[in-house]
């Protein structure tokens, strides 16, 4: 169990203590894909909704999320977040959204990079389910780390 950092000797579910460990420069990359009709696409990127900037709400629905991930998934440490980058562009199935959250703390922030991603594509869903009712979030995953002991970390 001495490589599940978040279990105890017995087992038992814990924060994990960063107090010790030197603050350090993070950056992680995460990435969600969401599938979508050709014409849902095109209306999307042409800012055609009727609920509005769609992309602006989907930036600001991932930069919120980035910031409040520890009040989402248990375990978390709150951090105090330097940097969120957030695209959103098209891709050949739908939209493609990328979240970039920097920051110099004792512990990562994978996690928030990929809360800002998904809860970027929740927020697409949201906007053109009146429109599409077969879109589908098809992948949340971490592209890159930097940062910390474990030093760099990049998806093949």
């Amino acid at each position: 169990m001495s490589e599940l950092n978040h279990l105890d000797e017995t087992g038992a579910v814990r924060m994990v203590d960063v107090g010790g460990k030197p603050a350090t420069q993070r950056v992680a990359v995460a990435e969600a894909f969401v599938a979508m009709a050709p014409d849902t696409t095109e209306r999307l990127f042409a800012e055609d909704l009727e609920k509005g900037d769609a992309l602006a709400t989907i930036r600001i629905a991932a930069i919120q999320a980035a910031k409040r991930t520890p009040d989402l998934i248990p375990l978390c440490h709150p951090l105090p977040i330097d940097r969120i980058d957030v695209a959103v562009e098209r891709t050949d199935s739908g939209a493609r959204i990328e979240v970039l959250v920097g920051v110099e703390a004792r512990t990562g922030v994978e996690m928030e990079a990929m809360t800002g991603a998904a809860l970027g594509a929740l927020a697409l869903y949201d906007m053109v389910k009146g429109i599409d009712k077969g879109v589908s979030i098809e992948a949340v995953r971490l592209l890159s780390k930097t940062g910390g002991k474990s030093g760099e970390w990049k998806r093949a």
